[in-house]
């Protein structure tokens, strides 16, 4: 998380260790009039290297392996950031408190998550998700896939699903039964997991 602007070939740059794609890098901010000359310095930096360019659909893909959230994308402000899995970013004693709090607080503390999202990755390497794909636990419907791509390092189509239920939806329900996604009108068994399948111990992050 360290920050630091720098020269790069002719331009600046600000430099933030920060990762989006759950590797080892940096993001460069960097102001319009010097995005060109950065953008050759760096390929004629790291010709020898094999450079290249990667766009956004690589950048979708990697991240859902990592699962990380997309506001906007995944989730929306109908989502509390209990059932996405983003409580841990709550400053709960924040002295002034924030917006919604209360709400917040009440959900936390009635033990009861009828909402939560998962990982999920298609066993069968073939079908490809691109979100709205239906989820299925034994045979019933409880939720759906709110974002897929195929995710090149685990072997198959990866996404974040929504499991929403009357019930409370307990870690041990989601490790339990058989899952599936409705892909254009065939159900495909998934695996579910709370924690990011790719590199869940942020390994690669940190080396």
């Amino acid at each position: 998380m360290r920050a630091k602007e720098i020269e790069v070939g002719n331009g600046v740059a600000l430099a933030l260790r920060v990762t989006y794609l759950g590797e080892l890098g940096w993001e460069l901010h960097i102001p319009t009039d010097y995005a060109l000359t950065v953008f050759d310095a760096l390929f004629a930096a790291g010709a020898d290297l094999g450079i290249r360019n990667a766009g956004l659909g690589a950048l979708n893909s990697l991240r859902l392996e990592k699962g990380y959230r997309d506001y906007g994308l995944d989730i929306d402000n109908s989502d509390s950031l209990i059932d996405v899995g983003l409580d841990f970013t709550v400053a709960w004693d924040k002295p002034d408190g924030f917006i919604g709090r209360d709400a917040l607080v009440k959900q936390r503390d009635s033990g009861v998550r009828s909402a939560r999202m998962v990982q999920v990755l298609v066993e069968d390497p073939e079908p490809l998700l691109y979100g709205d794909e239906q989820l299925y636990r034994d045979g019933v419907h409880v939720g759906e896939n709110r974002i897929g791509a195929y995710g090149h390092t685990l072997g198959g189509s990866v996404g974040l699903a929504i499991i929403e239920r009357d019930e409370d939806t307990s870690d041990a329900f989601i490790a339990s039964g058989s899952w599936e996604l409705d892909i254009v009108g065939r159900r495909y068994p998934v695996r579910l997991s709370l924690e990011p399948m790719y590199d869940p111990a942020r390994e690669r992050i940190k080396a």
